[in-house]
């Protein structure tokens, strides 16, 4: 994954130092011992993704499940490849779009890359209601919004992007070369007043933008921004201390993975090398820390030589149930309002459940792995994204579905490294924690 530039040098070897350091500790703690977590087995994968020259700089990341009202079984995927743009799949895991991203504004300009994408149900557009998918554009600091028609001619998605969509955080076109662009991505859509918005992390800072999703008279859809938040970057620790997450100099801690559960218009946002945040999806009020990585409050430093943090001591303040980077943030919503916050724990290649009701104060109840199904049909590694719909859609999925990235696909196209998508029937997951 560090050759494919997805995460940073510095909290990888971090992560991995640390959970080689503190496995015995941690296997009691999060179900890795004698009780060890349920794998589940997916049921097909995506073609891979190669980020190389050959493979269209295409990276797999982050998914989302499209569900067709009137045909079940014909709901779609729509997954993000940063810089070989959007890929669309059916319910068999086989491609029927790809999307490139856009070209770079100058010769000498930063090109597109996809990084997020999340959907918009019944978005109010001049033509009628429709739905939408919505992607961070990485390369230009842009979304890049999707009508997506599942039997238009020439594939679901259509660019309704308005041409006038400013950039997200930068100022200039030096400041988008820089990439410190809208990288994670969460939409959402107030059930008082009908506007939907989207929530827009920045690469390499703590920021969250909250936009509002905008139709214009043309049929494109823009937006606004509402307001923007930081998150921490340092944290008083329990010894009265300060700990900043390590990274590379001038890096803040980021956050990618984010999902607001629209009961209650919380969002959860996952900023990778801390933990999992809950704060109100209009970015006003307090915000909690559900929960924390192992590797919270574990000091390092920088080695510009080696290009990677070494890290030191575990103080011991960390959590025992995701490991950094924490990624991945989705909703499994239940017909009886329950449900839970599932996160991917990328540096354990596990996932999380917390329970979604409040009043629960978000409580972990469990976790499990996504493990091969045979030689040919691999489990998930490093998972960057993943997407889950508590729903019928058709024979194949007739209780719901979960997809997830997987970040070392395999088996690799003569030592390419590759990445791409999991299936997996969400009837077995859920049996599988029940268990």
């Amino acid at each position: 994954m560090l050759a494919q530039g997805s995460r940073r040098p510095a909290a990888l070897v971090v992560g991995a130092v640390l959970v080689a350091l503190t496995t015995a500790a941690s296997a009691t703690a999060h179900g890795h011992g004698s009780d060890p977590l349920p794998a589940v087995a997916p049921h097909a994968e995506t073609p891979s993704l190669y980020d190389d020259e050959a493979g269209g700089n295409a990276n797999a990341d982050d998914p989302a499940i499209w569900r067709n009202a009137a045909d079940p079984g014909r709901s779609l995927v729509v997954a993000t490849a940063k810089q070989g743009g959007l890929r669309v799949y059916d319910l068999d895991a086989r491609q029927v779009q790809s999307v490139p991203a856009p070209p770079a504004a100058n010769p000498d300009d930063a090109p597109g890359r996809f990084n997020n994408v999340d959907l918009i149900h019944h978005f109010g557009l001049q033509s009628g209601r429709a739905d939408l998918a919505v992607a961070t554009d990485r390369g230009h600091d842009r979304l890049r919004i999707y009508r997506i028609d599942r039997d238009r001619s020439g594939g679901p998605l259509t660019d309704i992007t308005d041409p006038a969509a400013p950039a997200v955080f930068s100022g200039s076109q030096d400041e988008i070369n820089d990439q410190r662009t809208a990288y994670g991505l969460a939409t959402w859509t107030d059930s008082a007043t009908g506007r939907s918005y989207a929530l827009v992390s920045r690469r390499e800072r703590t920021s969250i933008a909250l936009l509002e999703l905008t139709a214009a008279p043309d049929g494109t859809v823009g937006y606004r921004k509402i307001r923007t938040l930081d998150l921490p970057s340092s944290f008083r620790l329990p010894d009265d201390t300060s700990w900043t997450p390590c990274a590379e100099p001038g890096e803040l801690p980021q956050v990618e993975g984010m999902v607001v559960d629209p009961a209650n218009g919380m969002l959860y946002a996952g900023q990778e090398d801390v933990g999992i945040w809950r704060l109100r999806a209009d970015l006003t009020g307090d915000r909690e820390l559900v929960d924390k990585v192992r590797e919270y409050g574990v000091p390092g430093t920088y080695d510009e030589e080696q290009d990677e943090c070494v890290a030191g001591t575990d103080p011991g303040y960390g959590g025992s149930r995701i490991a950094a980077d924490v990624e991945g943030l989705t909703l499994l919503t239940q017909p009886d309002g329950d449900g839970y916050v599932l996160s991917s724990s990328q540096g354990d290649n596990t996932f999380a459940l917390y329970d979604r009701e409040l009043e629960d104060d978000n409580e972990y109840e469990g976790g499990f792995r996504v493990a091969g199904a045979s030689s040919a049909l691999d489990g998930s590694e490093e998972c960057d994204g993943a997407d889950v719909l508590n729903a019928h859609l058709g024979k194949k999925y007739p209780h719901g579905l979960l997809v997830v990235q997987d970040g070392h696909d395999t088996p690799a196209d003569h030592g390419r490294e590759a990445t791409g998508f999991k299936f997996v029937d969400l009837g077995e997951v859920m049996e599988s924690v029940d268990d």
